[in-house]
């Protein structure tokens, strides 16, 4: 029983022992156990502590002191009046800037040495004065123009002035925002009345230019319009020319092509025709030769034979003729003085047959020929009317006179 109760004791004392020599480290601080020296290879240089950042350690009781350094952020309001700047000019600038002791070596190394044991309001107020300073030391290499204008610059450039003095005290500085820059004889705002009528005046130039701009390039744009219309209508000009071209040159072609086999259905035509027209010539001929010449020759032929028996027979009534006018003539001779009447009583025979032709109803039973000197005449014509208009003939009552000897 009693040993239970000294163990127990034992347990109790050796947890209570524990629980007093360990130091668990959260995030945001760093512990630094005093008493143990070790080598710092970054200082190049032994301390006297060594540090347990984010774990947790025991603690070397009798030897070693636990002290604890928070690294959370600072807000340090930043107002600084009468800060003069390059040329002259007060100005007052406020601002806020976050800061925070350094969690790495080295610059932690400073802040152990600096401000281990202060607390955070002491810290503070030295950032603030550190912060301000540089602050001042920026604003003299400036000018108002430069500080107002480009504040990013400024917070930078005021940046790089602190890095260096808060690493010295072991601090970092994470953000820094200007909040406003004022002065007190209304140099920024006769700057501002200037940059507002630079900025209107630029303003209005950006506007007309922008304007002028905008015209030249609905001018320009009007103008690539109008040249693009040109152009499409240049191009369908120049595509319906080439067409009427192509289709002129078809039509040409065609109309060659048309023509040749127009001149050549026609030549060949025409020598068929030409062959025809010539077997057409040759019969020609030969039915002219059948129709024509040969009947011409014939007729020719014929009428010279007619012509040779009408001369021959004109030659012979030419030679009777002649006979009988030799005949005539010597009858003519043998009849003495009544070979004259005989001669016209011979004739007259052919006469009155025309006459007795003429009129075929008439009977003639009669004809007197009377010589115009003849005394007779008279009494022949009285005869003839007496005979017509009683029916009697008194030349029955005459004498007769024989005939002349040799009249037929």
């Amino acid at each position: 029983m009693e040993f239970v109760v000294i163990a127990v004791i034992a347990v109790i004392v050796i947890t209570s022992a524990i629980r007093n020599l360990y130091y668990i480290c959260q995030p945001n601080e760093v512990l630094i156990f005093a008493g143990s020296t070790r080598w710092v290879q970054s200082l190049q240089r032994r301390v006297g502590y060594r540090l347990v950042k984010g774990g947790s350690s025991l603690r070397v009781p009798l030897f070693e002191r636990v002290l604890r350094l928070d690294l959370t952020n600072l807000i340090i309001e930043l107002k600084v009046s009468g800060a003069y700047s390059k040329g002259g000019i007060p100005l007052k600038v406020e601002g806020v800037a976050n800061i925070k002791i350094a969690g790495e070596e080295p610059v932690i190394h400073n802040a152990i040495e600096r401000l281990l044991g202060k607390n955070r309001e002491e810290i503070k107020r030295m950032a603030k004065e550190t912060l301000e300073g540089n602050l001042r030391g920026v604003l003299a290499s400036l000018t108002p123009q430069q500080v107002n204008e480009d504040k990013l610059a400024f917070v930078r450039s005021l940046q790089d002035e602190a890095e260096e003095d808060l690493g010295k005290l072991g601090l970092v500085l994470d953000t820094l925002q200007v909040q406003n820059i004022s002065d007190d004889v209304a140099y920024l705002d006769s700057l501002g009345r200037k940059q507002r009528a630079d900025l209107l005046r630029d303003a209005r130039i950006a506007e007309a230019s922008a304007q002028s701009q905008s015209a030249i390039q609905a001018a320009e744009n009007a103008r690539l319009t109008v040249f693009a219309q040109i152009d499409s209508e240049m191009q369908i000009i120049q595509a319906e020319a080439q067409r009427r071209i192509r289709d002129a040159v078809t039509r040409r072609e065609a109309l060659i092509a048309e023509t040749q086999a127009d001149v050549g259905s026609k030549l060949v035509r025409t020598r068929a025709d030409l062959g025809v027209q010539r077997e057409r010539i040759l019969q020609v001929r030969q039915q002219l030769q059948a129709d024509v010449v040969a009947p011409a020759e014939a007729q020719c032929a014929e009428a010279t034979e007619e012509a040779k028996a009408a001369a021959a027979q004109i030659i012979e009534d030419g030679k009777a003729l002649v006979e009988g006018m030799h005949q005539l003539a010597a009858s003519w001779q043998q009849a003495g003085p009544d070979a004259r009447q005989i001669f016209l009583l011979q004739k007259l025979e052919p006469l009155l047959q025309a006459l007795v032709a003429t009129v075929p109803l008439v009977k003639v039973q009669q004809v007197t020929v009377l010589d115009n000197a003849s005394p007779v005449l008279g009494t022949v014509t009285f005869l003839e009317q007496v005979r017509a208009a009683t029916g009697i003939d008194l030349k029955q009552l005459l004498p007769q006179k024989p005939p002349a000897p040799g009249n037929n």
